[in-house]
Order: C-alpha cells, then structure tokens, then sequence
C-alpha cells in the first residue's frame, strides 16, 4: 500500500536546502498547545513581510495531525490538486518531568515506510515529510564542501611548489616526483576543482532565480 512520496517522481537530482522550504516544527505546534486530549483545528499559515504566503488546515490531537491543503504538482498552475493525510504523533517522557513529542515521519520511498521519529517535516513537492525522504541538505553544509574543495585544491598546488590562487596554471611536476604520483594529485585536484565550480555555479543560479522572482532588477 502506497503513502506519502510513495515512488520517487517529487525527488530532483539537486538537493533542495531545508532554509528553500516550508516547515512545520512539532515543538513549536506543542508551546501553542495543538495536542490536547481534545481535537484542534487549526490554519497554520506562512508570512512574508507581514503578508500570507500560504496556509494549511490542520486538525491535531495527542496522537497526530491531520494535514490538509492544495498543491500544484511539479509546480504547474494547471494541476492544482487537493492533499489530505494524517502525521503520527509519538511522545518520549523528558528528564526532568513532562512529555515531548515528536512526528512520526509518514513518508515512503521507493517501497520503504520512513517512520523516523523528527522534530520536522518539510513540504517539497506535494507532502511534509523528514528531511531524509526529500534528500535535503543545509546550506552551512554546502558552503562547508566548496570550502573543502577549495582548501584541497590549493593545498595540492602549494604540495607541487605552485601558488594557491586558482586563476593560475597548474603547476608543473616537481624535480624528483614520479609521475604517477604527480597524475595523482592531478587528477584529485581535477575532482575537487570541479565539486567547488559545481556547488559556486548552483548558488550563482539560485541567486539569479531569487532576483528575477523578486524583481531585483527593478526600481529601488
């Protein structure tokens, strides 16, 4: 039986950064006391600059939440659809007395039931599921690959006798290094400098989609 993401046609081959998406944090639904014996509803909405961006009906007790909103699939206006599905709720005692609780991820992918315990679900495509179900990553995390891509191409350029700075040539091989070693290192820094181009290409191209969708080329 099939379930949230069940298949894989939502997943892109770029990874999507949790700070893109749209989240709902259990913790939060709790301090506002969303899961009391008795059931809830609730519209829980997104702002921007004091405006509302989206909003889903929500209807919640101690053991889940019912979610319930519309979605353009793959993003086309034309194929508007209504989505309807419940998120367990699950609840571990706390050190120092008290309940916390948690979502049970509803997610499946490729035939697998997730049901990871999370603090939050993210919306990409057309379900709020765990962070792992969508593949995402987080920025910090991206920005700390193309530093280390950097920092191994420069490192083997100073190893080789050359300068760190990468609009230079590549260094030539050493007097005394064999050239086997010396195709090593070529072709790890050919690697790495190609990972750090990656990922400076991808922010260039998010950063280029952010101004034409907020109009950055407009008036200011």
């Amino acid at each position: 039986m099939g379930g949230p993401g069940s298949g894989s046609w939502y997943r892109s081959g770029k990874k999507d950064k949790v700070e893109d998406l749209r989240e709902i944090d259990v913790r939060r639904w709790h301090r506002e006391g969303f899961f009391r014996a008795r059931p809830r509803y609730v519209s829980w909405k997104w702002c921007r600059d004091g405006k509302q961006i989206a909003a889903i009906g929500v209807r919640t007790s101690h053991g889940g939440a019912e979610l319930s909103y519309s979605c353009w699939r793959g993003g086309d206006k034309d194929d508007k659809r209504s989505v309807d599905y419940t998120v367990p709720i699950t609840w571990t005692a706390c050190n120092f007395g008290g309940e916390r609780p948690w979502f049970v991820c509803p997610g499946v992918v490729n035939g697998y039931a997730c049901h990871r315990r999370v603090a939050k679900l993210y919306l990409s495509g057309e379900y709020f599921l765990c962070r792992h179900c969508h593949g995402l990553t987080y920025e910090t995390r991206q920005l700390g690959r193309k530093d280390s891509a950097l920092r191994k191409c420069q490192k083997i350029r100073r190893r080789l006798g050359g300068s760190a700075n990468m609009i230079e040539p590549f260094p030539p091989r050493p007097k005394g290094m064999h050239l086997k070693t010396y195709m090593r290192l070529w072709r790890e820094h050919d690697k790495a400098e190609q990972q750090y181009t990656e990922i400076m290409l991808a922010g260039l191209k998010e950063m280029k989609s952010q101004l034409s969708t907020t109009g950055g080329d407009g008036e200011g």
